[in-house]
């Protein structure tokens, strides 16, 4: 506006009627002029250093100095130009408004989604769980099972990567072989589990994988030179206490399928131990993803020749017959288990990469809960007081060991 009206200020002084104006102020008025004629004569002319003419307000001699002529039209459109540019310089309060409930929206969107993930992983694990039971009682070959599995799983992995649903891995023969050691503990991981989970109560097999934490703790001491913190340490005290309690109450107990859930914990642990070592090295070019794919491939792998050699062929039509097995049924409970088998592992390696460790070991913690519920009520498992006790004091030591792993513990110094 300033602009405005300095244009229209020199616009005024440039015209005829500015001149006319400054001379007839200009000139000296006749020596007979009354004291009324100055006084008028003042009143018609400028204040010195004014480019406007100042107009009597009737208010005893009293004068205001107004806009150039040409701004008493534009006045109006200027302040709307003003206020036109401020409305552009600055954002609308209703596009603030609109921007937050975006904000508000893709927050209620993403706890959905990660709440539909969780609730999917958790159904997944509750009928693997079931199937691979029914299975394993039907055809007690912990070996074949296992690699029924992980044949169910390299099929999905292998049209994932046919159809571009993930970047396919590019690894050389150096990279294949240190995974390989993980692909050999993966394998024997879940051997142990199916072992177990054909002898005891699959709730049994759960409450003792309830100490991988123990294990966590003590080889990533060994490997890993990181040292827990008391909280730590003190967390374990009531999964080892829980497990012992519930194992002298079960009714289901065989140390069989006890040592080989303990074997399971120990296996499964170094693998992960194992993998984050890998996943540390900055010349590795891998994902969580596509190393549990090569795992699972190479697991398959592993796992087929070690089956022929231990069980050999178990799972013919003729045998099945003999024993009174129904085929159809068998082969249908044997698909859905594998197919459950590979997908909550992926579900759970994508839910990995959208929530923090803690968050994910919690959940982790919430789904043994689940599992055990559920397979008490599908299988109705006897279970003693004492031993639900003991269950729940290990859960307790998981959930508290999950909260207490968010203090990054301390690395040995040499």
């Amino acid at each position: 506006m300033q602009a405005v009206a300095a244009a229209t200020s020199r616009a005024w002084a440039a015209s005829p009627r500015r001149r006319r104006h400054v001379a007839s102020c200009s000139s000296p008025p006749p020596p007979t002029t009354t004291a009324t004629t100055t006084t008028s004569s003042l009143n018609r002319c400028p204040v010195a250093g004014a480019g406007a003419p100042v107009l009597p307000l009737g208010i005893r001699g009293g004068r205001m100095l107004l806009a150039p002529p040409l701004l008493w039209n534009s006045g109006a459109a200027a302040r709307k130009a003003a206020v036109a540019t401020a409305a552009a310089a600055s954002p609308p309060a209703e596009g603030g408004g609109k921007a937050n409930g975006g904000a508000v929206a893709g927050g209620i969107s993403r706890t959905v989604q990660l709440g539909a993930m969780i609730l999917v992983w958790y159904l997944l694990n509750i009928y693997f769980n079931i199937f691979n039971k029914l299975v394993l009682k039907s055809v007690p070959f912990p070996y074949t099972i296992t690699t029924f599995q992980f044949a169910s799983g390299s099929f999905f992995i292998t049209l994932m990567w046919l159809l571009n649903l993930h970047p396919k891995p590019r690894l050389s023969l150096g990279q294949y072989a240190k995974i390989l050691p993980l692909a050999l503990v993966h394998t024997m991981g879940n051997v142990f589990t199916n072992m177990s989970l054909g002898k005891v109560a699959v709730s049994f097999t759960h409450t003792i994988k309830a100490m991988e934490p123990f294990f966590s703790v003590l080889l990533s001491v060994l490997f890993l030179g990181e040292t827990p913190s008391f909280l730590v340490l003190g967390s374990l005290v009531p999964i080892v206490g829980g497990v012992v309690l519930a194992s002298m109450t079960e009714v289901s107990f065989n140390w069989i399928g006890f040592w080989s859930a303990m074997a399971s914990n120990l296996t499964n642990q170094s693998r992960n131990v194992f993998s984050k070592k890998l996943l540390a090295d900055k010349e590795e070019t891998l994902d969580d993803i596509n190393l549990f794919s090569i795992m699972t491939v190479m697991s398959f792998l592993l796992s087929a020749p070690l089956m022929l050699s231990v069980e050999g062929i178990k799972f013919s039509p003729s045998y099945l017959q003999s024993n009174g097995v129904n085929l159809q049924e068998l082969c249908m409970k044997a698909a859905l288990a594998g197919t459950c088998f590979h997908f909550y592992q992926q579900v759970s390696y994508s839910l990995l990469a959208r929530v923090s460790p803690v968050t994910h070991s919690v959940a982790n913690c919430v789904k043994r809960v689940v599992v055990i519920v559920s397979s008490v009520l599908f299988f109705r498992t006897p279970i003693s007081p004492i031993n639900a006790l003991g269950t729940g004091v290990a859960l307790a030591g998981v959930f508290l060991y999950s909260r207490f792993k968010k203090a990054k513990p301390k690395a040995k110094t040499a």
